[in-house]
């Protein structure tokens, strides 16, 4: 059975509040780089930089779903993944870095010129800390079903996991997990094995 995760009661998309005359990106820009810094409709949140293992399994995934998926700007249907970006739902008021995104190459043909993405990803990679996981999923998960992400995955460096939720009419549903030792293929690139373990040595 499908699991489902809530959705957020009052999406931006369908009913935007009133941005600020002196929008809080400011704080963002304040904070050090040793933290990521967030902000969900003009509250900002900051979290210390991941740790290695946390790390390790971003770079994998980024390193396997772009070996067989990344961009070709010759086939519009290829993808676009990115590390870390920092991506404005609206702009310097709704900013989070997920640790993974992707988006269809036809979506998003040109970079932006500074470091501020605007349009939603198609799927986003969240790698889960002890420190950040009730925060990915009680505020990141609805955030990105209010503005159509259409898949996230949530990785789990402990328990060398990774499980897939799919938007469906405003709710997250799973639609699958792989664990270690076996490959990752998962929606949207189930198409082709993934192989984000470290062989056999465990993180």
């Amino acid at each position: 059975m499908p699991t489902a995760l809530p959705a957020p009661e009052d999406p931006p998309a369908h009913a935007p509040r009133r941005l600020p005359a002196d929008p809080p990106y400011g704080l963002v820009e304040a904070l050090p780089e040793t933290v990521v810094a967030e902000l969900v409709d003009g509250q900002l949140y900051a979290h210390p930089r991941p740790r290695g293992r946390h790390v390790f399994l971003a770079s994998r995934i980024v390193t396997e779903v772009g070996r067989h998926f990344d961009f070709d700007p010759e086939d519009p249907t290829s993808w676009l993944i990115v590390s870390e970006p920092e991506v404005h739902f609206r702009r310097d008021f709704e900013v989070v870095v997920p640790d993974v995104a992707g988006w269809k190459a036809q979506r998003l043909p040109d970079l932006p010129t500074d470091q501020r993405f605007a349009h939603p990803p198609d799927w986003v990679c969240e790698v889960l800390s002890p420190s950040t996981e009730s925060y990915d999923r009680r505020v990141k998960l609805p955030l990105y079903a209010a503005y159509g992400v259409g898949h996230v995955w949530l990785a789990d460096a402990d328990a060398l996991t990774v499980t897939c939720y799919r938007l469906h009419r405003g709710e997250w549903r799973e639609t699958g997990q792989a664990r270690y030792p076996e490959p990752i293929a998962l929606p949207p690139f189930d198409d082709r094995p993934l192989w984000p373990w470290p062989g056999k040595r465990r993180l």
